[in-house]
């Protein structure tokens, strides 16, 4: 892995229907060119040897959306997992899901556990999807976890850190993104691990998530090459 590399890159992928609407196609194309992309990037990644790829494919806020649109996606989800899963534990590959995934249909929720599953095993990039996903959420439900061992005896209030909290989130098991990546040119976090990117760098780009090509994703990578991290120190 190249030292100048992040180690974890989260990245909101924004900006599908808007792209198809602007080439004149219905917005479910947008959603089409967006899992290529997706495709794209995990391999673009592999290559690069990053460890750890976090996606934001759909918000808790999305379930909002036109029924139709909310359908089509879920029928793309469901393609996608009988698609790629076994794909991903042939290559290497550890799919992850975070989320309020119970809210996802019956059989897609039994298709990402039959993907955790098989491919924990893997050592290669670690990619997590995050589904019906809400940073507010996953932060008071960690909340109430905590309170919950108080009320146990299991630790007590005195005891709770900041590295307490983040074992209780969804994360728990991945170290804090390194690079957050926004397409779409929106400049905006939209309820995505808002914890666990306080020291994030942030590469925000005018391309929509269908334009987001191989290139793009190294110029983010050369990009955060050139930034000097500090932490809130002087270096």
């Amino acid at each position: 892995m190249n030292p100048n590399h992040p180690q974890h890159i989260a990245i909101i992928m924004d900006g599908n229907g808007r792209w198809a609407e602007k080439q004149g196609f219905p917005r479910i194309r947008g959603h089409e060119m967006g899992v290529r992309r997706v495709e794209e990037i995990i391999r673009a990644a592999q290559d690069e040897g990053i460890k750890y790829l976090t996606l934001y494919a759909f918000s808790k806020e999305n379930w909002q959306r036109p029924q139709a649109e909310v359908s089509f996606l879920m029928g793309l989800l469901s393609q996608y997992l009988d698609q790629k899963l076994k794909e991903m534990k042939k290559n290497n590959l550890v799919f992850n899901a975070i989320g309020e995934l119970r809210d996802l249909p019956e059989p897609i929720q039994k298709k990402m556990a039959e993907g955790m599953r098989d491919t924990r095993q893997n050592t290669g990039l670690v990619i997590t999807f995050a589904f019906s996903y809400s940073s507010r959420r996953e932060i008071a439900e960690a909340c109430r976890k905590i309170a919950g061992e108080v009320l146990k005896g299991l630790i007590k209030p005195e005891e709770i850190t900041e590295q307490t909290l983040s074992e209780h989130l969804y994360t728990a098991n991945l170290p804090d993104p390194d690079l957050l990546v926004r397409t779409s040119g929106e400049m905006r976090i939209s309820n995505f691990l808002l914890w666990q990117i306080s020291y994030a760098e942030l590469y925000v780009t005018e391309k929509f998530w269908p334009e987001f090509t191989r290139e793009e994703f190294l110029a983010a990578l050369d990009a955060y090459g050139k930034r000097e991290r500090r932490f809130g120190q002087i270096l």
